[in-house]
């Protein structure tokens, strides 16, 4: 037989790489600002066109290339960073692999520019699926400009996948403050369409956090600072009260790289365990300091998860570290009871006053019922204890027998009064089930609420059983779209109009989606600063948290995928529908059972939520026969 393996194109084998280094437009990012860093640059400017999908330019004043050195970047494996094997294990530079730029070359069209600081002359070199179409000399300043454009272009498969403008430009922003806060000494830039999102000046790591997040964030941050023979650990906690309940800052690196490490995150958790509520997150920013050769980076392509020789004791060094923080810097005012130096305070001692004299009969008793009287009473105490003796009835059998009658027959009225006002049968019209396909025997049914959070109605084959809260939520998201194609959904005023605080991030994409959220009935309006103020509601959300409620919506649009605007409607739907429904355990009304029902079953899919959520079921006729 012939032979039937082959050595793969470098073509094609960039193109398999990558797929695991290059994702989306925030790995381009990625690659190039680490770049950058370990080129020395103090300043670097990122523009971006269309979320990155047109362009994506990073300018960086590093060492700059050489035009032999700008060729050779672009080749699989080839890089300045190592030499040798034992180069792996002592690691100082964010870059190692050579992978980046190959990988980047062979998805995209590359321009760049660049120039040796000790150079006179530059070059340009032009790159299109790894295939270099021009290098010639070029006039530019020293450092690197590198233009990626049509990210993707040849690989239609990973380019129809990319999520919506939003989402991506999110993700490259969430990149971006990873990198920023590592490297807080290098002015940070970054612009998309035209805009400024970012000017980040050099500064201290507690500045660059607060002109990320804002300078609310000075008042909320505690100092963390260890250093052992292992492990030197600094950065910020903040404070338990400021823990959040979703989208919590939370940022570990070492040695200069982002890392995710369960690990370390449990060892945080758990010195916050009696702090914060359960369910919230607390927000910290930690940065380590090891010897390079005992850790392992070469794990994933995205350098993210690392491994460490002396996990344990790091772990230990890291919860005494966090503990000794919040108690130190603990801001909870304590009750001083050193009396040294304490004022004298008088206490009001009237020694002139003489307490009054009180006389006592022992032999008093006022449950006495005998007919003997104290010879110490008085006449009207005498008529008193007559008149309890003829008072107090002596037959307590037969007041007691008669007592439990009128109480049996009390109770057995109460309840006959409590069945009939909440288990009587409310009319449903059969048409109401037309588009289900439960039939209805009888002209009225019985809603009976269970565990107040089920909703049971008798049908011809069994019982219909409701999840209120998911029933609730697919008639309000049912309602919502409606409205999102149509006239506006009616809005309910808020008296005192709320500000609320986006990030950059957040700030980029509410700039997108404010128009589909006007339609649903919010009213917001953009303030300086990343500020929104929020003028009104959708109505029928009275007790909502309008804040926490926009919030969700962000965190779910920025997670979703495709680019449709109908997607994005839909999850802005979702999202205030699911916040908005009833929750499980609430008392409904036979009133409300039904009106919930009968809207349900009005829709045409109403099996499953949106999300793919049950929720109704039928137990069968036949299934319950079977019990019995």
């Amino acid at each position: 037989m012939s032979d039937v393996i082959k050595l793969l194109p470098d073509s094609v084998a960039n193109q398999i790489a990558a797929g695991e280094v290059i994702q989306r437009p925030a790995s381009v990012i990625k690659e190039l600002v680490e770049n950058a860093v370990d080129a020395g640059a103090t300043t670097i400017q990122i523009i971006l066109k269309d979320a990155g999908r047109t362009l994506i330019q990073v300018i960086d004043n590093g060492v700059g290339m050489t035009p032999t050195d700008a060729r050779l970047a672009f080749e699989r494996h080839s890089t300045s960073k190592i030499s040798d094997a034992h180069d792996l294990f002592a690691l100082r530079t964010m870059g190692f692999r050579g992978e980046a730029l190959a990988s980047i070359a062979a998805i995209s069209h590359v321009e760049l520019r660049t120039m040796a600081r000790d150079a006179s002359l530059g070059t340009r070199l032009l790159i299109s699926a790894s295939q270099c179409e021009l290098q010639e000399p070029n006039v530019c300043p020293p450092g690197s400009n590198f233009m990626i454009k049509d990210l993707f272009y040849n690989v239609p498969a990973r380019r129809k996948f990319l999520k919506s403008n939003q989402v991506e430009l999110s993700n490259i922003i969430k990149e971006l403050e990873k990198l920023a806060i590592v490297n807080h000494n290098i002015e940070i830039s970054l612009s998309h369409n035209g805009n400024v999102l970012y000017h980040l000046l050099p500064g201290t790591l507690k500045q660059r956090i607060a002109a990320i997040w804002g300078h609310t964030m000075d008042d909320q941050l505690i100092p963390v600072a260890v250093e052992t023979s292992l492990v030197r650990i600094h950065g910020f906690v903040c404070r338990p009260e400021d823990a959040r309940r979703r989208n919590a800052l939370q940022f570990f690196f070492v040695n200069g790289r982002f890392m995710k490490h369960p690990y370390f995150h449990k060892a945080i958790s758990n010195c916050y365990e009696q702090l914060i509520p359960e369910g919230s997150h607390p927000n910290y920013f930690l940065i380590f300091e090891v010897e390079p050769e005992t850790i392992d980076v070469n794990i994933h392509p995205t350098k993210t998860e690392i491994k460490f020789e002396n996990e344990v004791p790091i772990w230990q060094i890291l919860s005494a570290a966090v503990k000794e923080s919040l108690g130190r810097f603990n801001l909870v005012p304590s009750i001083d009871f050193d009396t040294d130096d304490a004022p004298v305070i008088p206490a009001l001692v009237d020694h002139d006053v003489t307490p009054p004299s009180i006389s006592a009969d022992p032999s008093y008793n006022p449950f006495n019922t005998s007919g003997q009287s104290s010879p110490a009473k008085s006449s009207g105490t005498d008529d008193y204890m007559r008149f309890r003796r003829e008072a107090v009835p002596t037959n307590w059998e037969e007041l007691y027998r008669g007592f439990k009658e009128n109480r049996d027959d009390a109770l057995e009225q109460a309840l006959a009064v409590a069945t009939k006002a909440n288990n009587a049968p409310e009319p449903l019209q059969r048409e109401l089930f037309a588009e289900s396909a439960i039939a209805v025997n009888d002209e009225e049914i019985t809603c009976i609420q269970l565990e107040k959070s089920y909703i049971i109605t008798p049908m011809a084959d069994g019982l219909l059983i409701v999840d209120q809260h998911r029933a609730h939520v697919m008639v309000l998201y049912n309602n919502y779209i409606k409205h999102i194609k149509g006239k506006p959904f009616p809005s309910q005023s808020i008296l005192f109009p709320e500000v609320m605080h986006l990030t950059p991030a957040q700030n980029a994409l509410m700039l997108d989606i404010e128009p589909q959220l006007s339609q649903l009935g919010f009213m917001l309006s953009p303030l300086s600063g990343g500020d929104w103020s929020i003028n009104a509601t959708p109505g029928g959300l009275e007790g909502v948290n309008a804040q926490e409620l926009i919030a969700k919506v962000l965190e779910t649009v920025s997670q979703g995928t495709g680019n449709a605007t109908d997607d994005v409607y839909s999850r802005i739907a979702l999202t205030i529908a699911e916040r908005a429904a009833i929750s499980r355990n609430h008392s409904l009304t036979p009133d409300e059972m039904k009106h919930l029902v009968s809207d349900l079953m009005r829709i045409d899919a109403n099996k499953y939520t949106p999300g793919g959520k049950l929720i109704m079921t039928v137990l069968a006729t036949d299934q319950i026969s079977k019990l019995f």
